[in-house]
């Protein structure tokens, strides 16, 4: 869900001298044990009235009170559009020691309000913002890896929902054993492949099973009904933006709430992988996405955002978070804004 990014190149299994990730170690990102936290540029301009990230505009989240964080940076695929260093996402876990749930949603809040404290004392932030983000509500568990790698993730959403924050949880959708037992505020899945060829080229699985059990996962989300849902294509010109009829009729296994198309962005360790070309243009992606929606009736609306170059494809107009609207018992118990 981050649209921030890391530079350099690329390669395979390296990690620090600690035998850690390399991005845990990285100075972009403050770390206690596996979790990891950065801070997305989105939140740093809500911070200074700048503008909000889409999922502010699409979903109600209040980007500068959104912890962006990952309960484990290893990861089972390694996808040709990834801005991470697949250096750091070997995925053998036998070396790592796993905090309690309790332990990583305090790491979380306290990497969030240690990456914002400087803001305190920018005169461009005013000071009841600034309070209100050292109080986050919101979590993104996506900033890197593969959060079901991680052995106690329902536990965890649990754990950040005791402490009245929402969750909003981004899976590939290889453990869908996982998934069935998590129940997020909001949950995606990436789909950035109709069939299995293309899945092949772009998605770089480490596992041989990685798309059927991607194909279970979508049924596993279709059997979800209090969990919002939502399927995210990251389009990439010239390897998986090709077919909309074919990504309808996957979609449709998962019967989503949501389906957000966004484009691939020419950054970080990308750049070595592939052309600045392959990264299309917001009105290709908006163009796409009304052409998946024609296969698609009940997903009337198309909606876009083209500073971030996404489209999100919808069964109504109203799309925010209930809970999240202004006016919700959630906001009443804001520790700094509620009362």
């Amino acid at each position: 869900m981050s649209d921030s990014a890391n530079s350099g190149g690329d390669g395979a299994n390296a990690a620090d001298g600690d035998g850690r990730p390399a991005q845990v170690s990285s100075p972009d990102y403050h770390s206690e044990n596996h979790t990891a936290a950065q801070t997305c540029g989105w939140t740093a301009n809500a911070l200074r009235g700048e503008g909000k990230c889409y999922k502010n505009i699409f979903y109600g989240i209040e980007s500068h009170r959104c912890i962006q964080m990952t309960p484990v940076v290893r990861c089972n695929e390694r996808c040709v559009f990834c801005w991470r260093d697949h250096n750091g996402h070997a995925y053998e876990m036998d070396d790592v020691e796993w905090d309690d749930p309790e332990a990583v949603v305090d790491a979380s809040i306290d990497l969030q309000k240690k990456l914002l404290s400087g803001f305190g004392g920018n005169d461009e932030v005013p000071r009841e913002v600034f309070d209100q983000a050292m109080e986050p509500r919101h979590v993104a568990i996506s900033l890197d890896g593969e959060p079901t790698l991680y052995p106690y993730l329902p536990e965890l959403i649990e754990a950040f929902h005791d402490r009245d924050i929402t969750t909003f949880l981004v899976s590939n959708g290889t453990r869908p054993e996982v998934l069935r037992e998590c129940d997020p505020t909001q949950l995606y899945v990436s789909v950035d492949a109709p069939e299995r060829h293309t899945f092949d080229q772009v998605v770089g699985a480490m596992e041989d099973d990685a798309w059927e059990k991607l194909l279970e996962t979508m049924a596993v989300l279709a059997e979800k009904d209090e969990t919002r849902t939502v399927l995210r294509t990251t389009l990439v010109d010239g390897e998986n933006m090709h077919h909309p009829d074919w990504y309808a009729g996957f979609y449709q296994q998962a019967d989503p709430d949501f389906i957000e198309l966004k484009a691939y962005m020419h950054v970080g360790h990308s750049q070595g992988r592939l052309d600045r070309s392959a990264m299309p243009d917001h009105e290709d992606v908006v163009d796409f996405a009304e052409s998946v929606a024609e296969h698609m009736p009940a997903f009337s609306e198309v909606k876009g955002v083209p500073a971030s170059r996404v489209a999100l494809l919808s069964k109504t107009a109203d799309t925010w978070v209930p809970k999240l609207k202004k006016d919700s018992e959630f906001w009443e118990r804001d520790p700094v804004t509620g009362t």
